[in-house]
């Protein structure tokens, strides 16, 4: 293959066909020795090990702390595994209360704007000349009727995200923190 200067590109047997990323031009290429503790799969780090609370501590400095402080009245049972910590959280009257609170917003937000979307595209197949009447100079009634689709979807957005962050962060993000404790404790301190 020729490139456009009239030297050989990629083929060939010379020197120049060949490209080695790794050789710099005047400077003598030295490949080191593979080196022993990378190829190893565990960390030689010391920190890697360490405790995250205590630093070191021995087994013999006292009895031992509990892995996380009790969530709110409750008692951390360590029985529990995983999925049932999910599914006690999931049958809980907060978590219900954080869905119910997103569902009276997305369900009539949803059907409102299905319908108003349907609305258009009903009006201008079948009325075509009712979208072609002019509203100012060229611009008509299928022109605003299609910018307010798009006006409708960012008001949407934010109509949603701000309800989201009135009405079901705070207590999603008590949920999340509750869920984690609990299935810390499930797994016995172990996150």
């Amino acid at each position: 293959m020729q490139s456009s200067n009239d030297r050989s590109r990629g083929a060939g047997s010379g020197s120049e066909s060949v490209v080695d990323p790794r050789v710099v031009p005047d400077r003598a290429y030295v490949q080191a020795p593979p080196d022993p503790r990378y190829d190893d799969p565990r960390y030689d780090d010391p920190w890697y090990d360490a405790l995250a609370s205590g630093w070191g501590e021995t087994a013999d400095a006292g009895p031992p702390e509990p892995a996380l402080p009790r969530m709110r009245g409750e008692s951390v049972d360590p029985s529990r595994d995983a999925a049932e910590v999910y599914l006690e959280v999931q049958r809980s009257p907060a978590f219900q209360e954080v869905r119910s609170r997103y569902r009276r917003f997305v369900v009539p937000a949803v059907v409102a704007f299905f319908v108003w979307y349907v609305a258009y595209v009903v009006a201008a197949t079948t009325a075509p000349e009712l979208m072609a009447r002019p509203v100012a100079g060229a611009v008509n009634v299928a022109m605003v009727a299609g910018l307010g689709q798009f006006g409708t979807t960012f008001v949407l957005t934010w109509a949603y995200a701000r309800h989201a962050r009135l009405r079901r962060d705070r207590p999603a993000l008590e949920l999340r923190w509750d869920t984690q404790e609990l299935t810390r404790g499930a797994r016995g301190g172990v996150s």
